[in-house]
């Protein structure tokens, strides 16, 4: 059987946010086996699985990320929205558009340390759209 079901996030500054709890929110029952997917409807915006307890992992992950791809490069010939947008596009590469969580005994089987983040890379990136889909 499959459940789906879009939500709306709401607008997250820029950077790397835990949402576990705001998707948990939105599932039904889930089944006692199973696969939560989870999609991202944003070319400017990300999913990834992490470190759920230090804060700070999030500061070094926006740092990394702002090295690797860095605003205002004179290259970029996509630039009318905005100098954030075209690194924000690269960095959803790298990250991803989904994660996939396994499902035991009616529970999100993540890891003691993990939590999934969205990764909000726009200055001003406003709301963002998620699929979710239960597989059981």
């Amino acid at each position: 059987m499959i459940t789906q079901k879009e939500i709306t996030l709401p607008a997250f500054s820029r950077g790397f946010h835990l949402i576990t709890q705001l998707i948990m929110r939105e599932l039904p029952e889930l089944p006692e086996a199973g696969l939560l997917h989870v999609f991202i409807k944003h070319t400017s915006a990300a999913l990834t699985i992490n470190e759920n307890a230090d804060p700070d992992v999030r500061v070094d992950y926006e740092t990394i990320f702002n090295r690797l791809v860095p605003e205002n490069d004179p290259a970029y010939v996509h630039t009318i929205e905005g100098p954030d947008d075209m690194p924000a596009h690269v960095k959803s590469t790298l990250a991803d558009s989904s994660v996939t969580i396994p499902i035991t005994a009616g529970r999100l089987n993540l890891g003691t340390w993990q939590g999934v983040y969205l990764c909000e890379f726009r200055n001003r990136g406003g709301s963002r759209k998620l699929v979710l889909t239960v597989y059981s």
